[in-house]
């Protein structure tokens, strides 16, 4: 079910000196990160009007790097955009991630493009507002920490894509960020949103799989991200994809998450439900790590390499 084609091994990634300023992008320039800024009234700075992305990019077998599913990470973009009103160049937007890149040498690293609305006053109409679009690329470890997790059930509800749309909009982040908060006060490493029926909605940052009998399994909420990394699994391993009550997670012989910045991650346990081997986790984790190197025949399409 997960096997695939290897090449050999990628070259390290060429970095930049450690002394050396990161490089951004902001409105069309690149220039030192500490001497670009935004003014303090900016609209996205009160209230949350922006909409992100985050976006990986790998050494890979041939040399070079490339960027994985860019197009797809900004058409989501351009869906946030919209819904906040926003003029969004994905063009424009894609050539200033690789430049950005470039810039600042790097292979293997975490891409941020931001588009926010800046000047124009504080008021709720965005009508008259200036929005701004910066990039910036980061030296990157996966934020679960590349080891298995700890899962606890939230004891906040995700917020409904009926209030919000469940796209990366910055202000939508404030619901992640306190239910993640709480569930490290708690000694977790991760929350699980449930919705009130107890169906699994996602994690704060991550979409949610399990594993029963050797099959694969993604949950479906129409509450949850649609998730880059999770279309991917998805179709790597032909998962169903469906509803899927917390109790089924407990029953589950694995349950793994899905994320840009997670990659493919191990649970542990959630809550007092702890979790035994995970051999299926393993060898996804295993062909997805070579995927993104284009290691993989078949999926150079999702490859925009530079």
């Amino acid at each position: 079910m997960l096997s695939a084609t290897t090449t050999a091994a990628p070259e390290a990634p060429v970095a930049p000196p450690a002394t050396a300023p990161l490089q951004q992008w902001f409105d069309g320039e690149i220039a030192s990160a500490e001497r670009l800024h935004a003014p303090l009234t900016s609209h996205a700075l009160h209230y949350g009007t922006g909409v992100f992305e985050g976006i990986r990019s790998y050494a890979t077998a041939a040399g070079g790097g490339a960027v994985f599913r860019l197009d797809a990470h900004l058409q989501r973009m351009a869906r946030g955009a919209r819904a906040l009103a926003m003029h969004f160049d994905a063009d424009q937007a894609s050539a200033a991630i690789i430049d950005t890149l470039r810039a600042n040498r790097q292979r293997d690293a975490y891409v941020r493009p931001l588009q926010w609305y800046g000047e124009g006053g504080l008021g709720l109409d965005v009508a008259p507002l200036r929005s701004h679009l910066m990039v910036a690329t980061l030296p990157w470890n996966s934020h679960l920490g590349g080891h298995r997790v700890r899962l606890t059930v939230s004891r906040l509800r995700r917020t409904p894509a009926t209030s919000v749309p469940a796209l990366k909009l910055c202000g939508n982040y404030i619901n992640s960020i306190l239910a993640k908060h709480d569930a490290s006060e708690r000694g977790f490493g991760e929350a699980l949103f449930l919705d009130a029926n107890q169906n699994v909605v996602e994690c704060t940052g991550e979409n949610v799989f399990l594993v029963k009998d050797g099959r694969v399994t993604a949950v479906a909420h129409d509450d949850a991200l649609p998730g880059i990394t999770r279309d991917s699994v998805i179709e790597l391993t032909g998962a169903d994809v469906r509803p899927v009550t917390v109790a089924e997670l407990h029953a589950a012989d694995e349950v793994f998450l899905t994320g840009t910045s997670a990659e493919v991650a191990a649970i542990e346990a959630l809550d007092n439900t702890v979790y035994g081997d995970n051999p299926v986790t393993r060898e996804l984790q295993a062909l997805y790590a070579r995927l993104v190197r284009g290691e993989v025949t078949g999926y150079e399409h999702w490859l925009t390499r530079f």
